[in-house]
């Protein structure tokens, strides 16, 4: 409703169909791969999933986050909508995110990490319940991002975010926090417009459709009021 506002935009329609296809912008073609120690974790969203630990919630979307080890900061993140905790949802995230060779994937002990040295990762794990503290203490900067991530999406979208169009707020997410220690807030904006320019066309009808599901090998088809 602010974009229509302020560029004088005929309908709703019009200006959340610009913000999406800004969002698919947001991640740029061939981006450089995380790498060094980079922290890896799920989470659910929505719902009444806070304090509960466990894989097999049911009704909640669920996301895996990497962040990227710097000193006792936080660096690059990635993250994306998975359909479970099992390997053949992390390995995938794990080899699209993060570089092979040199990098040391860091985990509690969750099984659906095992098997990841085989893609020549080097495999840090924690395992949570033989320690006093809590996850977000031995997993500090993945639990920091994943607390910022709800906080954004419960203050600046008021939770109002569909599942089926999730992965482009991830999208977005990302950028702005991958982005936020940059002093050149104008160049950022005309390197998302270089990007927006560069990528294939986005039709509305291919964007209330779900087509990101088709990325990650399974369609979602979204019919429901747009969010």
């Amino acid at each position: 409703m602010g974009l229509k506002r302020i560029l004088n935009l005929g309908s709703y329609k019009t200006a959340w169909a610009w913000l999406h296809k800004l969002r698919r912008a947001m991640v740029r073609p061939g981006r450089d791969l995380l790498s060094g120690t980079i922290e890896v974790d799920e989470t659910y969203l929505g719902g009444l999933e806070e304090g509960l630990r466990g894989r097999k919630i049911d009704k909640k979307v669920l996301v895996v986050v990497a962040a990227q080890e710097d000193g006792k900061r936080i660096g690059r993140i990635r993250m994306r909508r998975i359909q479970d905790a099992s390997s053949k949802s992390l390995h995938p995230f794990i080899e699209d995110s993060i570089e092979a060779g040199s990098s040391t994937i860091h985990t509690d002990g969750w099984e659906g990490y095992s098997g990841i040295e085989m893609k020549g990762y080097m495999h840090k794990i924690t395992v949570l319940r033989k320690h006093k503290d809590s996850a977000s203490s031995l997993l500090p900067r993945v639990h920091r991002v994943v607390s910022l991530l709800k906080r954004w999406l419960l203050g600046t979208h008021q939770g109002a975010v569909s599942h089926e169009h999730l992965d482009y707020y991830l999208d977005e997410f990302t950028f702005r926090f991958n982005r936020r220690t940059s002093h050149y807030r104008g160049k950022l904006f005309y390197r998302l417009l270089q990007q927006a320019v560069e990528i294939d066309p986005v039709p509305y009808k291919s964007i209330t459709k779900g087509v990101r599901g088709l990325r990650y090998g399974k369609h979602f088809d979204d019919e429901k009021a747009l969010t």
